[in-house]
């Protein structure tokens, strides 16, 4: 007999403790994640710490900037789930623990994860080596908008390596089908190619697109990636190695290496004179030649045997009579065991160029560096959407207007290379409304106003004015928001808000009516339901009734009395009875949530005695207007 009672004692507790937690996912869904937290630690409390607990909890709490309380729970749950615990919460607890500067530890947590990626290829990768605690959020300016575009001129073969002179684009291209094909990737040799650009409209197109106007300087084989003087008369480009009978010359493995040449501008517009410059090997390739602002040096990419990987970028300086010293590595903080090439210098002396021998998001990836400038600068990754999975380079940009245009094989291309234009540029908004009562539509003053991002951490806060008016100012672009509102007396209204890529931008009329709980005696709420022929409170009862804590917590010497209501289906003694059972169940929550209970004058059900309308016995009524007469009411007796 005893050993039956432990287990129905056992499990009474279990079913109360599902179904806090299950009070406590709705609150935290809603975004009500204080209310969350208090419940998810009664939650633990009363055994139940699981990793989804756990997890929610420390989300909790670091959702509204509480780091000490996430690190709190995101260290235990780590402590009991590190195997199975996702990266995402690592991650987490990393942030928190250096938010509250316990830098030894994050540094600890860092490593491990990092140790946990490399043994887990499926584990999501939060941290790479060399991760440093000191610098967890990337340094970037949220405010700035990237847009990156395929540009309409891109074909079904490879066009990569965009260089713009005025208002022309020149670029390689495959796209000549009566070109040889290249066995290598099956496509038609490159040629150098040149398009106009036009300004004029919304949106920037290109016009004229043509082989370059030159003699020779388009062969059988392949030309690409070009540089051209400021005075518009020397042009450098690479071209394969030919011999004298202008055929490829292989080398002894059978490759092809490339070479960088030169080409002037004749008096008639057309580049010719070309000559190959003295500093090219017939052993090893040297391309994609860059020139530097003021074009007193020539930086390029060479696979030649002092170098440090695959292939790495070098710089030789142009004389003023037209020499060239000797190449000079650009040494190991740029170059690395793999390829480096497509270097670009803008006019700030800042080097781009691509590499696979970082770290990164796959393949190539676009890289800048203050090298030119410090000789100790390390090499910084561009990050989305610059970069992708796949092979990312030949990156330009104007320093002053940040416009530019890069070369990719990702996903969603034209051909198997493509030229991508982008723009950069700050943008920020406004979002603001008013504040009311939603029963007499008048503005509310003093409204908690709070502002959480998709991930329903707290960004911004402030309180509505005399007005009602509340205003988020400095917003950022191309998000999605939560606006919540909060008042005593009034339930919560949350509404969403997406705010677009047009900078100052003032989102307006998002206006957030309240719904009073007080009117007149009584605290008002949606319908309190419960499952057919049962008295059990429901997670979506409590969580209405949670109100109903709130606005006694709010008002200690409230006192209330409470009445349960049912329509006419059924028998009378039988609804008597369960209303009354559902009177009594909503009086034991509420003292169950430490509501004293001498503050509940009474709980007492009316069966189907007070019915609203007409759907007495025998009347044939809609769900609807039986629903009228299924209710709850919570009178207040004392203030």
């Amino acid at each position: 007999m005893k050993t039956r009672l432990l287990l129905i004692l056992f499990s009474l507790c279990f079913s109360s403790n599902f179904a806090q937690k299950k009070l406590a996912n709705k609150f935290y869904n809603n975004f009500g994640y204080v209310k969350a937290a208090e419940l998810y630690e009664l939650t633990i409390e009363k055994g139940d710490s699981s990793l989804s607990v756990l997890t929610r909890l420390g989300d909790s709490y670091y959702n509204n900037g509480k780091t000490e309380a996430s690190a709190k729970w995101y260290e235990l749950a780590v402590q009991k789930y590190a195997d199975e615990l996702e990266s995402e919460y690592i991650y987490k607890y990393i942030q928190s623990l250096v938010s509250t500067k316990r830098y030894d530890e994050a540094t600890e947590w860092a490593n491990k994860l990092i140790e946990m990626q490399n043994e887990n290829a499926e584990r999501k990768t939060y941290i790479q080596e060399g991760f440093d605690v000191y610098k967890l959020s990337p340094e970037t300016d949220e405010r700035l908008i990237i847009k990156l575009n395929n540009l309409d001129f891109n074909s079904q073969f490879s066009d990569f390596g965009s260089y713009i002179k005025g208002n022309t684009m020149y670029f390689s291209s495959a796209r000549d089908k009566s070109n040889a094909l290249y066995a290598w990737n099956k496509e038609p040799f490159l040629d150098i190619y040149q398009t106009e650009i036009n300004r004029g409209g919304e949106k920037i197109s290109f016009d004229n697109t043509k082989k370059l106007t030159a003699e020779k300087v388009n062969s059988a084989y392949h030309e690409s990636s070009i540089a051209i003087t400021k005075d518009g008369k020397t042009l450098y480009f690479t071209r394969d190695n030919v011999t004298k009978t202008n055929r490829l010359d292989y080398a002894r493995d059978g490759t092809t290496h490339l070479k960088i040449y030169k080409a002037t501008l004749s008096e008639n517009n057309i580049w010719t004179d070309i000559e190959e410059l003295n500093f090219n090997d017939e052993v090893f390739s040297t391309a994609f030649p860059a020139l530097n602002p003021d074009e007193t040096q020539l930086y390029f990419s060479s696979d030649r045997e002092d170098g440090f990987g695959s292939s790495d970028l070098y710089v030789v300086d142009i004389n003023s009579d037209g020499t060239y010293s000797e190449p000079r590595n650009l040494g190991p903080k740029v170059n690395t065991p793999g390829r480096e090439s497509f270097p670009f210098i803008s006019d700030d002396n800042t080097l781009y160029y691509s590499s696979d021998g970082l770290l990164n998001y796959g393949l190539l990836d676009i890289y800048k560096s203050n090298i030119i400038n410090d000789s100790s600068a390390k090499s910084e990754n561009l990050g989305e959407p610059y970069n992708s999975g796949y092979d990312d380079f030949a990156y330009i940009v104007d320093s002053e207007t940040q416009e530019g245009y890069l070369s990719s094989n990702r996903e969603g291309g034209v051909g198997s290379d493509d030229i991508y234009g982008f723009n950069a540029y700050i943008c920020e908004q406004t979002i603001e409304g008013v504040t009311l009562d939603k029963r007499t539509q008048e503005p509310l003053p003093v409204v908690q106003v709070r502002l959480l991002d998709e991930d329903g951490k707290l960004l911004k806060e402030t309180t509505s004015d005399e007005n009602g008016v509340y205003k988020f100012e400095s917003v950022l672009c191309e998000r999605t928001y939560t606006v919540v509102a909060n008042k005593d007396d009034y339930k919560q209204v949350q509404t969403v808000v997406s705010t677009d890529d047009v900078s100052d931008k003032a989102n307006k009329n998002i206006d957030l009516e309240l719904e009073p709980l007080i009117i007149d005696n009584e605290i008002v709420l949606n319908p309190i339901f419960f499952d057919f022929d049962k008295a059990k409170i429901r997670t979506d009862a409590a969580y209405e009734l949670e109100n109903i804590v709130d606005v006694m917590r709010k008002h200690p010497t409230m006192v209330i009395k409470i009445e349960a209501h049912t329509d006419s289906r059924g028998p009378d003694g039988y609804n008597m009875r369960l209303s009354d059972r559902r009177a009594k169940a909503t009086r034991d929550y509420l003292i169950s949530r430490d509501i004293d209970a001498n503050r509940i004058e009474s709980a007492i059900g009316y069966g189907e005695s007070q019915l609203l309308n007409k759907c007495s016995n025998g009347v044939k009524c809609s769900k609807d207007e039986h629903q009228l007469n299924r209710r709850s009411k919570f009178y207040i007796i004392k203030q």
